[in-house]
């Protein structure tokens, strides 16, 4: 086994161990057991739940380009300044500020 040293003010002990063996009633379950829902739901469909969120991602990021893109072309149909000649008409378009916030 292990030997352990303890010391105090005044005193000192050495202990030895000898069995690691834990009684199952003094076991404490602290909630983080694996039969939890949350890691049950990330074991079976983790990947797929990674993968949803890869694609919805990328469709948000495709949209806002193109919002922006259309909102600027739309600009310059009307004969705006465009924005990397100085111009800020773009600020006033909604189909910008959409592409922009999504």
């Amino acid at each position: 086994g292990s030997l352990i040293t303890l010391s105090c003010l005044s005193h000192r002990a050495v202990c030895q161990v000898i069995s690691s063996a834990v009684p199952a009633d003094s076991v404490q379950d602290n909630g983080t057991s694996d039969s939890s829902w949350i890691t049950r739901l990330e074991n079976n469909y983790g990947f797929y739940i990674g993968l949803g969120l890869a694609v919805f991602s990328s469709f948000l990021i495709g949209s806002s380009v193109i919002l922006k893109k259309k909102g600027l072309l739309r600009l310059v149909e009307k004969g705006g300044t465009r924005a990397g000649d100085g111009g800020h008409g773009y600020l006033k378009d909604w189909l910008w500020w959409a592409g922009l916030l999504t």
